[in-house]
């Protein structure tokens, strides 16, 4: 543990000391992952479904404002999705559309979020990222949160379904079939009630006068997660994976009791880079 506190400390020197290239550095990591991802998972259209167009892109992204990045995996995924169906390019654009205008309206400097909540449920570890938002930002966190939910589902569904939608009877079937197997799905629905719930009661929980709150609260939002995503389970019969819920949950939450939740936190550190750095609340040990 003594370990894992000093090696805390040099990160948050370093930090202080090189923190433009460090955020310049994440800022071109996240990007090449995220345009990765999307090219792995929906590479319909293979002229920029290369790992070259990947990382220019990345580099391009790196010296620009961040919500350039979050237009630019919309644009990328409308590309793969032209080279599927017209129709259904269309409809998600005007998806990622509402979106930004819901973003720019109540999150104009959360646009990253967009962007590391599809990658957490590429990478398998969806379930730390309302927890930490919630611990740091609060309530507002949610809305690129489910966002980005949403954005997930969106390719997941490209990615499963594209020989039915192909197959389906003209633009106007093909679009009504993207958008039912998208905003249809209970699994979808069932996640984001469950990361709602778990923000606000992360907040809540946070924000009580009392020792050890920040820890009571990440375990909180993780008990939240697996209950209602196992009630929805057992409702909807939307056979989640509780292998995966429960350890995910269970490896975050250690994650936040055993490393970040110390005095002077690094997890506010690492969420300064997203503009969403805030304050430690009182609890934290």
């Amino acid at each position: 543990m003594n370990d894992l506190i000093v090696w805390r400390d040099k990160l948050q020197e370093l930090y202080a000391m090189k923190s433009i290239y460090i955020d310049k550095a994440v800022q071109f990591v996240l990007a090449l992952v995220t345009f990765l991802m999307i090219n792995q998972n929906i590479g319909l259209m293979k002229a920029v479904a290369t790992p070259v167009v990947a990382v220019a892109l990345a580099v391009i992204c790196t010296f620009l404002p961040p919500v350039v990045t979050a237009y630019v995996a919309a644009g990328l995924v409308i590309v793969h999705l032209f080279k599927l169906s017209i129709g259904v390019a269309a409809a998600a654009a005007l998806i990622f559309v509402v979106m930004f205008i819901f973003y720019c309206r109540f999150t104009p400097k959360k646009a990253l979020l967009l962007l590391v909540t599809p990658v957490a449920f590429m990478l398998h570890v969806p379930y730390v990222v309302p927890v930490a938002c919630a611990l740091v930002l609060g309530p507002i966190s949610a809305v690129p949160i489910v966002f980005g939910t949403i954005i997930y589902y969106m390719i997941e569904c490209v990615r499963t379904s594209a020989t039915a939608i192909t197959s389906a009877d003209g633009i106007t079937k093909q679009i009504s079939l993207f958008v039912k197997t998208v905003f249809q799905d209970k699994t979808l629905w069932i996640t984001v009630i469950a990361f709602i719930i778990s923000i606000f009661v992360v907040y809540t929980v946070r924000r009580l006068s009392v020792d050890h709150a920040w820890k009571i609260a990440a375990a909180s939002g993780a008990v939240v997660n697996i209950v209602v995503i196992v009630i929805g389970d057992i409702v909807f019969d939307i056979h989640t994976s509780y292998n995966m819920l429960i350890i995910g949950n269970i490896a975050a939450c250690l994650f936040y009791l055993q490393y970040f939740l110390r005095k002077k936190s690094t997890l506010t550190i690492s969420l300064k880079y997203f503009k969403i750095g805030g304050g430690i609340a009182r609890g934290v040990v």
